[in-house]
């Protein structure tokens, strides 16, 4: 999948409004009420990553979870970050 220009990733991050752009990856920072949440929540992102074979780096603190995603392969931003970036944000709405 190719790297987005940089007015795809603009398009892009508009339509994931919680999620932040920094150092050529997007990311996202939750807060839960303790670790058994947070775990819960990153256990959940694991399944949904292995499932579309695409894989966030995940920083899990305490009651804090942070992903962050970006196309390694690809060297950037490509469509794939963000279909997954909108389904880890479905996975709290479920």
């Amino acid at each position: 999948m190719p790297k987005l220009d940089e007015k795809g990733v603009r398009v892009a991050m508009a339509t994931l409004p919680d999620w932040e752009r920094r150092q050529g990856q997007i990311l996202r920072t939750w807060e839960f009420a303790d670790f058994k949440e947070a775990l819960a929540f990153v256990n959940r992102v694991g399944r949904l990553a292995e499932k579309v074979g695409h894989h966030p780096d995940i920083d899990i603190r305490w009651n804090k979870v942070r992903l962050a995603l970006v196309s390694h392969s690809e060297g950037g931003l490509t469509e794939q970050d963000f279909a997954l970036a909108h389904k880890i944000n479905q996975l709290l709405l479920d």
